[in-house]
């Protein structure tokens, strides 16, 4: 937003230049981002907090001016002459809950010419184009002190009646910017006996718009509804600088001076008839509740003993007004000025007084603490698997915590929790899976010709039910590309990262915690390629389900090569301790290895050849591992040929051949009822 500084003068008698008014505003919230030009044709670009619209404007900014530096601040006050005759105008508002407050004026026999050049030269150097005299009376009053306004050709209004009331189904409006558009019945607008001639707060109707033909205006300046603006703004796409300060909240008691403010420069610039007092329609109060401070409180909270004097200053300056409560001064019920919609509490005061004070002025403490630290449960697991996943090569990254409604559906079965007023359809629910920002942010990568990415994310997913929501905490991984770096002196180790490369950092991490089984099957969720993915089973519960993502979903997200995910579900696998380290003695008898070479069917997965040996319950046997897998061949083409490596260790003794080959003859006959063939 642009300011100008010489603008800023008119109200307050500045003794310091451009750049130490812009250091000083700086220093108090208003933030000067940058300056442009020089002398009179200085501007400031603010940056101006949403939830300060009373310092969108050259009176609101002279008003902090005026505080910080203790100087007064010069009353907004026009000068109109004594009315004539009678307006000739009614004025209806349907509903009160939505415009509480609408202010008019007529003037007739009005010139409309080109503004002044005082008045033109303000508004260019606000990049604002000048268009005549009266709409420039009321673009520059928007800037002056922050309140939308709005002219109408008073001999086009039908009826000569204005009405504040929503929409009815069917009619349309267009609007100054030549577009016709389509209302509903949410949409408030200003209408004349028979159509709409303004959409409300956010603009004005073409076909009653001043034209070089008007001779007679009406003038209007009206409180509305902030939700009520925002929804319509949005819902027409039409963001305008009356809507913006709509949205945030405008002075409801400003609409008279306004309206004056604009009567005055056009009477100025186009002469004319002040007709009938002015209108004020009020069928609704924004009463701000009085706050009280208590002195004692603001030393307090800011560590600093600043003087009654001091505080009462600035907030005289700021425009409050206090009542003392007790007689030594300690207590003060303050009454909250009109434009500031953003102070409802005590603290907000003693934020302002902060602020005016200058935050450099306060010492450097460190405040009082007499707890210690507590860390949270999950705090020594959380930095496992965090330090886990950097070793491995892995990235953290943050996406936003907000999904479409159709990811929400596609990668996740829970009930999705929708945003009130969503930013955009690709925003437009909490997320319920991790997996559409990791997505995003690979593709972002890839699109940017990173072509080998490692990234994980934790964070909470956000899921309904019937009564209130969950939040279960989730890790994503995300990668592609190569499974090692590229290295000039082993070529022959570069290759494309593999399921079996994930699966691995997945074990990686599930190896940190306490489990008596774990072990993996192929049930993972559809949006994974069927045979390249995986899910984790620890003690009966998935804690991880990992793998390839389907061709289809890649495709449909353009993502040009193949990409892996992983999903861990934390709070499942927080049920597990961590595992520690424990000393157990090298054995001291051998060890006797047997091999068997069996053939399976496809069908046949290696989770179900362990189960067949764990079902033994065999105490010597140590470890059962696939040695070599091989098909082709004289392999059919519906089986494959495995290499079983059978491991058997006593701690106590040496094993008997008899023995071994007794145990050989169970694994084989156990191996045998699954469907597999010993291959001689």
């Amino acid at each position: 937003m642009k300011i100008s500084p010489s603008w800023i003068r008119d109200f307050v008698d500045l003794k310091v230049d451009n750049n130490a008014l812009a250091h000083d505003l700086t220093s108090i919230g208003i933030a000067v981002e940058s300056i442009a030009g020089e002398g009179d044709s200085t501007v400031f670009e603010m940056e101006i907090g949403t939830n300060r619209p009373d310092a969108m404007n050259h009176y609101g900014v002279a008003r902090e001016a005026s505080a910080f530096y203790d100087i007064p601040l010069k009353p907004f006050a026009p000068k109109l002459p004594s009315p004539t005759g009678l307006a000739g105008v009614t004025i209806t508002v349907e509903d009160g809950r939505y415009c509480p407050r609408f202010t008019a004026r007529v003037i007739r026999d009005v010139s409309i010419e080109p503004s002044p050049t005082n008045i033109a030269s303000r508004l260019a150097l606000l990049d604002q184009r000048p268009i005549n005299n009266a709409v420039d009376a009321t673009n520059y009053v928007l800037w002056e002190i922050g309140k939308p306004t709005h002219v109408f050709d008073l001999d086009l209004l039908e009826g000569g009646r204005i009405v504040v009331r929503f929409a009815r189904a069917g009619e349309s409006l267009k609007t100054l910017d030549g577009v016709e558009r389509k209302l509903t019945t949410e949409d408030l607008v200003v209408a004349d006996a028979k159509k709409p001639v303004g959409l409300a707060g956010v603009m004005g109707g073409y076909d009653t718009m001043i034209t070089e033909e008007t001779h007679n205006i009406l003038i209007e300046s009206a409180w509305w509804d902030p939700a009520t603006i925002r929804k319509a703004s949005k819902r027409h796409a039409l963001h305008t600088d009356a809507s913006h300060r709509f949205e945030r909240g405008a002075d409801f008691e400003s609409t008279i001076v306004s309206t004056d403010r604009v009567a005055e420069l056009i009477l100025a610039s186009g002469g004319g008839k002040l007709t009938g007092d002015v209108i004020d329609v009020v069928v609704g109060a924004r009463d701000q509740a009085p706050i009280v401070l208590n002195i004692s409180e603001v030393h307090r909270i800011l560590g600093k003993a600043l003087s009654v004097e001091e505080i009462l200053r600035i907030l005289t300056r700021l425009g409050f007004e206090f009542t003392a409560e007790r007689h030594d001064g300690e207590e003060f019920t303050v009454t909250v000025p009109s434009w500031r919609l953003d102070v409802e509490r005590e603290i907000d005061i003693i934020e302002e007084i902060a602020r005016l004070h200058g935050y450099d002025r306060f010492p450097n403490t460190l405040p009082a603490y007499a707890g210690a630290v507590i860390e949270l449960p999950d705090a020594a697991k959380d930095a496992r698997l965090r330090t886990s996943l950097l070793g491995l090569g892995y990235n953290e990254a943050v996406s936003l915590a907000f999904i479409s409604s159709e990811d929400a559906k596609r990668f996740s079965p829970a009930t999705a929790l929708p945003l009130a007023n969503p930013l955009s359809e690709e925003a437009s629910v909490m997320r319920t899976s991790l997996v559409p920002g990791m997505l995003n942010m690979l593709a972002y990568n890839l699109n940017r010709d990173s072509n080998s990415v490692r990234l994980f994310e934790a964070g909470q997913v956000y899921e309904a039910d019937s009564t209130n929501s969950i939040e279960p905490k989730h890790i994503c991984l995300g990668a592609t590309g190569q499974a090692l770096p590229t290295n000039i002196n082993r070529p022959e180790e570069a290759r494309p990262l593999s399921f079996f490369d994930l699966k691995g950092d997945i074990e990686n991490l599930l190896e940190a915690f306490e489990s008596t089984a774990l072990h993996y099957d192929a049930h993972a969720s559809d949006y994974y390629h069927p045979g390249r993915s995986a899910r984790a089973v620890m003690d009966g519960t998935v804690v991880a389900q990992f793998g390839q993502l389907h061709p289809d979903v890649a495709a449909a997200r353009k993502l040009r090569q193949d990409v892996f995910i992983a999903e861990l579900y934390l709070d499942h696998l927080y049920q597990h301790d961590l595992r520690h380290p424990r000393y157990r003695t090298l054995p001291r008898y051998p060890a006797v290895e047997r091999d068997f070479s069996f053939l399976f069917a496809d069908t046949v997965t290696f989770e179900q050849i362990r189960e067949s040996a764990e079902k033994l319950h065999l105490s010597t046997l140590t470890s059962f591992e696939p040695a070599e897998i091989f098909r082709g061949g004289n392999v059919p083409p519906d089986k494959y040929s495995i290499l079983l490596r059978a491991v058997f260790q006593s701690g106590e003794r040496t094993l008997r051949e008899d023995e071994v080959a007794q145990w050989s003859a169970q694994m084989i006959k156990a191996l045998q009822a699954l469907g597999g063939t010993l291959r001689a």
